[in-house]
């Protein structure tokens, strides 16, 4: 089942394309590893394909009225902004809006319950979530997306600011959520942990992917040297690749 489906693709922001025919479908049960360097365009892809800036072409999730969008696709952006002094529970209780319940029913709380225990948040339930590190934080809004049930996650660097348990966790709970059926949309600036942890890799440079398929494919030296300008060094362990820029 596809989740995600862009077609010819294109943005043009402050006069300049950032964005240029892309393609991309995510199916259920896919952890799609976006990467590229700074710039490439990778927020305004996640912006665009889910109707928040405008663009051309073709998404089927910018189609869909916002009721319908939001229990399709959650979205994680890449400001980690609180604006109010909410407890972590209301925090994560956010993510049931879109639902009939709107965070009352039982089934609600069973979500956000599930949400709070995955992400280790039982702890701060009460606590006001503008007293949270800036890592608890993270993890709370990631709960709140979790909370919201929708079968697509979109995540633009949900790993950023979080300590190297915390990204091995989270990375692991997404691994989790593909096998589980979810598709998961991730961007990721570490190589070695999209190498490691996604199912698949879209590489995206100068507003056009350059190369989308598993990550053995896409971490190729040619490919990696054309994207970053950069070699790389990749060592195999047993828990899985390690890549080292040069």
């Amino acid at each position: 089942m596809m989740l995600l489906e862009l077609r010819e693709l294109s943005v043009i922001r402050r006069n300049r394309e950032v964005l240029r025919d892309v393609g991309l479908s995510i199916a259920a049960g896919e952890l799609v590893g976006l990467i590229g360097p700074n710039g490439a365009g990778k927020s305004t892809l996640m912006e665009a394909a889910i109707g928040l800036i405008p663009f051309s072409g073709v998404s089927n999730l910018a189609a869909m009225d916002a009721t319908a969008r939001a229990r399709a696709a959650a979205y994680l952006p890449q400001s980690r902004e609180i604006a109010w002094p909410v407890s972590v529970e209301d925090l994560v209780a956010l993510g049931r809006i879109p639902w009939p319940g709107s965070g009352r029913s039982s089934e609600d709380r069973k979500a956000i319950e599930a949400a709070m225990t995955r992400m280790g948040l039982e702890p701060f339930r009460h606590r006001t979530a503008l007293r949270l590190s800036g890592g608890e934080q993270a993890r709370a809004l990631i709960a709140r997306a979790l909370a919201q049930e929708a079968p697509l996650l979109i995540a633009d660097e949900p790993v950023a600011g979080l300590d190297p348990a915390q990204q091995l966790a989270c990375l692991r709970l997404f691994q989790g959520l593909a096998g589980e059926g979810r598709g998961l949309l991730v961007s990721i600036h570490d190589l070695g942990l999209a190498a490691r942890f996604c199912s698949r890799l879209v590489l995206l440079a100068k507003g056009r992917i350059l190369a989308d398929g598993s990550p053995d494919h896409v971490l190729r030296d040619e490919v990696i040297r054309e994207a970053f300008g950069i070699t790389t060094r990749r060592i195999d362990t047993p828990d899985g690749p390690a890549i080292l820029p040069i």
